[in-house]
């Protein structure tokens, strides 16, 4: 299994997508039990907000070029972990732009122990935030963790971490990925939500439905995803396929 095959090349640099909206995709990264690792690419979010300041989704490595383009777009004012699994490269960010609020997903602290022994601010509800203008802000809970969901208003863009995945079989080697991630609901062209994150919202689907209900009413236009191929168009469609089961239980 060659885990560069997962990549969207050029990684670390910035890809516009839309006005004042860029991602980066980041390295493959290795994640699950020890017995049955997996490789996953990254996907950093980056938006641009009127007074010029930098909301950065889930940052993916700092390296010297990109810290250069991301100096010349703004000053990142928000650094954001928005669930408990993803907070990996938020202390070199942090050491970078010190002046950056760090927005942590609860128990990402917990996780991370002394990897972010600096004052961090918590996401908590749905408003009170400095971004809450331009950028909506959408708390959705299960049992394992919190996931914060986000919508750039002026260019319709949904930003999600791991509420859905959609990992490419042409990018694939081996049948063993393959399989895995079809069991695991996560194969393009039908990414879902990950199995076992389905599990944390046993007893919660009302409000998982009233989450997704919130997404689609937003009328997004395009949807990034942290993990594997996001969606540039057709979003609102590609919300209710994802979510087929929950809104019509």
């Amino acid at each position: 299994m060659h885990a560069h095959t997962f990549e969207y090349p050029p990684i670390n640099t910035l890809k516009p997508v839309a006005e004042d909206v860029w991602i980066v995709d980041g390295p493959i990264i290795r994640f699950g039990p020890r017995w049955l690792q997996m490789p996953f690419s990254t996907r950093m979010t980056i938006v641009r907000t009127g007074n010029g300041s930098l909301f950065i989704h889930s940052p993916t490595p700092l390296v010297p070029d990109l810290k250069a383009a991301v100096s010349a777009l703004g000053a990142p004012r928000w650094i954001v972990g928005p669930n408990r699994i993803h907070y990996s490269w938020i202390p070199d960010w942090h050491a970078a732009y010190a002046d950056a609020d760090v927005y942590l997903a609860p128990r990402i602290k917990e996780q991370a122990k002394e990897r972010i022994d600096f004052a961090t601010k918590e996401l908590g509800g749905a408003s009170g935030y400095p971004w809450d203008d331009e950028i909506a802000t959408l708390p959705v809970s299960g049992s394992y963790m919190t996931e914060f969901e986000f919508f750039h208003r002026r260019s319709r863009t949904l930003i999600l971490t791991d509420l859905i995945e959609n990992f490419e079989p042409k990018k694939m080697q081996g049948w063993w990925m393959r399989w895995l991630t079809r069991l695991g609901g996560v194969q393009d062209p039908d990414g879902k939500m990950p199995r076992d994150m389905r599990f944390t919202f046993r007893g919660r689907e009302a409000e998982l439905r009233r989450a997704v209900e919130t997404m689609i009413a937003w009328k997004p236009v395009r949807i990034i995803l942290a993990h594997g191929r996001w969606y540039q168009d057709n979003a609102e469609a590609e919300l209710r396929r994802a979510f087929r089961n929950v809104l019509n239980d």
